[in-house]
């Protein structure tokens, strides 16, 4: 337990070997560790002035949260670091989503490499100001299942801190794993003496998926992290007319593909409609969705993204959806998102300074 780390053996919500708390609480019962923690010299975590030190040249932090999985919080992650690298920011994303850790195939990393310099190990770059970290790029297979307690993981979030040599940064995205368990508890209380921006909340617009975004909400202001915005993905499915299926059910209740048919009747009969959206709900959005949640809760809603077939083909190819205009749907909806966000919080000013 050298450094006041976290053993590997200990129980699951270990409060640490130099907490008050430690071989008293509730959760050290049975824990082999036990007496040596009670009885062992308490003081300052050193590693925490080595955070401190890496955090010291990176401007600004964001949290990425979610209540649930499976909203598009690191597809957004994602999109938002890509988003920010094209306006010249110095842009890092940690993905310390430890059992789940989907980053590199969305920035389209995969099978890279961490390598380790004099300074720490070194993020794999997207681009020369993109910048990423995830235990993704430790796994011997991709397909290997991450089976750790909290005490492990949280170790690991205190080494990204620590050992990565990030550099100069304007922002570091942390994308984190859905829910309020010890990954975030740790990531805050780690960061906490070198300041944190705030939080990104993603939902979608469904009462069970805002049920659990209400209780990241109420996380968010007991450990005094600024709430920045509610985003609603998957607000309603919304694609170009002409890339839509058409099928036609038989009298036996099979479904013809008649998808040509359609498309030629309209470039003769209606060719106005092939610059068209067609849109729909998905989720139902009859209680209001994360906008009346924002509005009861007090916290600014930043907008929603519709799902867009051609963002998610994006992230599964891990490229930014604002290199071309196949994202047709989502990519202006996610960028309305990213201004809005950046000039609530001031980071507009940085644009000029920079240009200065």
């Amino acid at each position: 337990m050298e450094n006041g780390e976290i053993p590997e053996n200990a129980n699951e919500h270990c409060p640490g070997p130099q907490a008050d708390s430690a071989g008293k609480s509730d959760a050290c019962q049975g824990c082999p560790n036990q007496e040596v923690c009670a009885t062992a010299p308490k003081g300052p975590d050193p590693d925490l002035v080595a955070i401190t030190e890496r955090m010291a040249t990176v401007k600004h932090k964001i949290l990425v949260l979610s209540g649930k999985g499976g909203v598009g919080k690191s597809t957004f992650s994602a999109q938002l670091s890509f988003a920010l690298a094209a306006m010249d920011f110095q842009v890092g994303l940690l993905d310390i989503d430890i059992c789940g850790p989907s980053v590199p195939k969305m920035l389209g990393l995969e099978g890279q490499d961490v390598h380790q310099s004099n300074l720490g190990w070194s993020p794999v770059y997207v681009e020369s100001n993109l910048g990423v970290m995830s235990i993704g790029f430790m796994l011997p297979n991709p397909e290997e299942a991450v089976i750790w307690r909290g005490p492990r993981k949280n170790g690991l979030i205190k080494q990204f801190l620590k050992d990565v040599y990030w550099g100069e940064l304007d922002f570091l995205i942390v994308d984190a794993p859905p829910g309020t368990s010890d990954e975030h508890i740790s990531i805050v209380q780690l960061l906490e003496a070198t300041g944190i921006d705030g939080a990104i909340i993603v939902t979608t617009p469904q009462e069970v998926s805002l049920i659990d975004v209400r209780k990241e909400v109420s996380f968010c202001k007991k450990v005094g992290v600024q709430v920045l915005g509610v985003v609603e993905n998957m607000s309603g499915l919304c694609q170009p007319v002409m890339d839509f299926k058409f099928t036609k059910m038989t009298e036996t209740g099979e479904q013809r593909d008649v998808t040509e048919w359609v498309k030629e009747y309209v470039r003769e009969k209606a060719p106005e409609i092939q610059d068209l959206f067609a849109c729909t709900e998905v989720f139902d959005s009859s209680g209001g969705g994360a906008e009346r949640m924002s509005r009861e809760m007090g916290v600014p809603f930043l907008g929603k993204v519709p799902l867009d077939p051609q963002l998610c083909k994006a992230a599964e190819e891990g490229r930014s959806c604002f290199i071309d205009k196949k994202c047709g749907a989502s990519a202006p909806a996610l960028k309305m998102i990213i201004e809005k966000l950046i000039e609530n919080q001031g980071f507009s000013r940085m644009l000029v300074a920079d240009s200065a």
